[in-house]
Formats: C-alpha cells, structure tokens, sequence
C-alpha cells in the first residue's frame, strides 16, 4: 500500500510540474516577422499564485522548443515572448503554455547598473544607453540655466558607436535624447521648458518608479516634472511624466527600444502646449560626427533631408558614418498609431544647419496644432526604436513599423 501511494505522489507531481495551461498559435498577418515582440493575455490564469511557474513552448510537429517567457501584471496580466528569427506573411507557429517549476530558468542577458549619477543599461558587459539621474552641469564659464536630467545619453549603436550628443556649443541645451515642450502657456503666461537659456522652466528627474530585469526584456519608468520657474509662490511641477523605457532581448544584432511618455498636470488651468516646430515628441541631436555629406534621412512617405522637415510620417530612418566594422550606423524611429497627430509631424534639420548640416530629429505632435493637456486626464505617446549598424531598407523599417502598430494575432485553441 505504502509504494502504490508512493507511486501515485509521483505521477500526480508530474502532472502539475507539466500541466498544459492553454494551447495557442501566432498569425503573421499579411507582412513578414523578424523578431517580434508578442504578447498573451492570461487573465484567465491565477498569475499571482506563488506556486505558478510559466514555461513556454514553441511546437513544431513533434518537437518542443523552450521558449523566454516574462509576466508583467500592470493593468492586467500579459505574458510577453519573442517571436524569434522571421515568420513569413500569412503563416502561423504554434505554441503550449505549462504550469512547470522543473525547467531552469532562462538568463537575464540586459542589466540596468546605478553607477556615475546614471542608469546604465548593458548587454552582459557592453553598454546600451544611459539615463541620467543626477543633474548635468554645463562646461565652465556656460550660464547654470543650462543645467539638466532626466535624459538619455550616451546611446549606443550594437557596434558601440555612441549615437547621441549634449551640449552642442550651438545649442547648449541640447541632451542627447529628450522630451521637454517649448511654447506652452499657464493661462495667458508663457513657459519654454526646452530653450533653459531663457530660464522659465525646465524638466528634472523626479524618482525612479521601477525597474525590471528579465530573459524577454529589462526597463525602468521613472517619474519626470516639468517645472515652472515663474509659479506664483515659487517653482511648481506644471506636469507630471511618467517615463517608460524597456529595451527588448531580441536575438539579432540590433537593439529594440520601447519609449512611452505619459503626461498629466497638477494645474486647475490645465496646460496648453501650443503648435510650433519644436516640442515633446521624442527628439534626438544625433552624433557631431554627422553632416550632410555622410548621414541620411528616409521616412515612410519617401521624404529626404531636403524634404523631411514639417512633414507627416509612420517612421524615420537617420542613419551616417561610424567607426563600426559595416561603417554605418542609425536609429528607426517608429511612431505609434495611437499617438496624437499620426503619422507624426517632423522637426528635421536643414541641410545648411551651422554650415555643415549638423543632424537633429524630433518626432513633434504639436507641430501644427495646438495641444490642451487638463487636470483630471493621462496623455500617451509611445515609439519605438530600431538601433542598428550597418544599412536598414525601407521594406524592413516598414516591416519594424507593423510588428509595432499591427503585433501578429494569436488564436488560442
């Protein structure tokens, strides 16, 4: 009696340790996959268990694959994976979730390090990008007004290439990759949060919210305030930003960066961030490497640098000269369809800026239409970002563009 009760404790811990949870298949839809962000809703699964151990498995015909897999539980649980390597339009791959706590567990590849008033992010030992913590002063002799955190830089190519710039002696308050919005207005009274110089406001580093480390992706959301130096009273947040930023471990040599901004205001007035060719966004002064005679600027509609500026699209491709192996390097930015104003208004810089045609970039939804941000509301704008050496195709970008906007379908069975 003791070994058939015995033999029964073994076959029911086998049981639970590979207990099929849901069956499923991922279309491709009607364009090509390459490395896919995918995502599956488990409400439906008691993902707060502390018991719950989810392993992912890709099949095809009688063979399983291990696949990364990472919960996130922010407004719903969602189990997120790559669909690696390409997927063809109009096919579909099938995958088994298990309840298993005997599989080992797949390895963090990127890390988030504190270190130098930074978060540093790396792949094992190479670095990715930095997000500045501490406030950065200007060089000696340059006015304090100039003084900034809350920004992205350096950001690197996968061939280490650093991509971003601050501080230009052309534009002091420039700072690598940032966000702050230029006519605004309180009431009647203006505020620039971009142009410090003028010493009306200014946007700063607030807190860091949370970080996150896993096999499918590591990031951070950190809070931002946008600060009114003319408040009565003294300086005031006249919006609150949470700052969301998650690099994905694809397996290719490309790094894919998510980036949401979500705006709200502590002000009864509102804020009214008033159309103009600079502000918000995403922007972006590009290496002082880049001129207009060794870098180039593609969007969704075929525009160039000549025509860029102004102008509406899905997404960019700013690309130049690099000391990597392919000899080139860029940045895919990817605007959402959610976003206010999509396809997005562009800021491109023209071909003669500071007389060698020095290269910035923005993403700027009130380029042409003013913006009313009220108390009460959240405002989202979300990008995506393709790192890359070497050359990217439009047929590529645009296929970047519908994994972001159109992620493939999964049907669970």
């Amino acid at each position: 009696m003791r070994i058939l009760l015995i033999f029964l404790a073994i076959i029911l811990a086998l049981g639970v340790s590979a207990q099929d949870l849901l069956k499923f298949e991922v279309l491709a839809g009607n364009t090509d996959r390459t490395d896919c962000p995918v995502s599956l809703a488990i409400d439906q699964l008691n993902y707060n268990s502390d018991s719950l151990k989810l392993a992912l498995f890709e099949i095809n015909g009688k063979t399983e694959t291990a696949i990364p897999c990472q919960l996130e539980t922010v407004s719903g649980g969602r189990l997120w994976f790559i669909l690696n390597g390409r997927t063809p339009k109009n096919t579909k791959r099938s995958f088994v979730l298990r309840k298993n706590g005997n599989q080992q567990p797949f390895k963090t590849e990127i890390h988030a390090l504190q270190k130098d008033g930074a978060l540093n992010l790396l792949s094992g030992e190479k670095p990715m990008m930095s997000y500045q913590l501490e406030t950065v002063n200007p060089p000696k002799g340059i006015s304090p007004l100039y003084k900034r955190s809350a920004f992205i830089h350096p950001l690197y190519s996968p061939g280490g290439e650093v991509l971003t710039r601050i501080q230009a002696p052309d534009h002091y308050h420039h700072y690598g990759i940032w966000n702050p919005w230029t006519l605004t207005f309180i009431g009647k009274r203006e505020v620039d949060f971009w142009n410090l110089m003028k010493g009306e406001g200014t946007v700063r580093f607030a807190g860091m919210i949370s970080q996150v480390e896993g096999p499918v992706f590591t990031g951070f959301k950190s809070h931002q305030e946008h600060i009114d130096f003319g408040a009565v009273g003294g300086d005031a947040v006249a919006m609150n930003e949470l700052f969301d930023v998650r690099i994905w471990n694809v397996p290719n040599q490309r790094y894919l960066v998510d980036y949401s901004s979500t705006l709200n205001t502590p002000l009864d007035s509102g804020i009214r961030l008033a159309a103009y060719r600079y502000g918000g966004g995403i922007g972006w002064r590009a290496t002082e490497k880049w001129t207009k005679d060794n870098s180039s600027v593609l969007t969704s509609e075929g525009k160039t640098r000549k025509d860029a500026d102004g102008s509406n699209a899905r997404w960019c491709i700013v690309e130049g000269e690099s000391a990597t192996k392919e000899g080139r390097s860029g940045i895919l930015f990817l605007s959402y369809p959610a976003n206010r104003m999509h396809p997005e208004p562009m800021r491109v810089w023209p071909e003669d800026q500071n007389g060698r045609g020095d290269l910035f970039f923005e993403f700027c939804p009130i380029r042409h239409k003013d913006w009313k941000i009220e108390k009460g509301n959240d405002y989202t704008l979300r990008y995506r970002l393709i790192i890359f050496d070497g050359k990217m195709t439009s047929e590529e970008a645009e296929n970047y563009w519908q994994a972001f906007a159109n992620p493939p379908a999964i049907l669970i069975k």
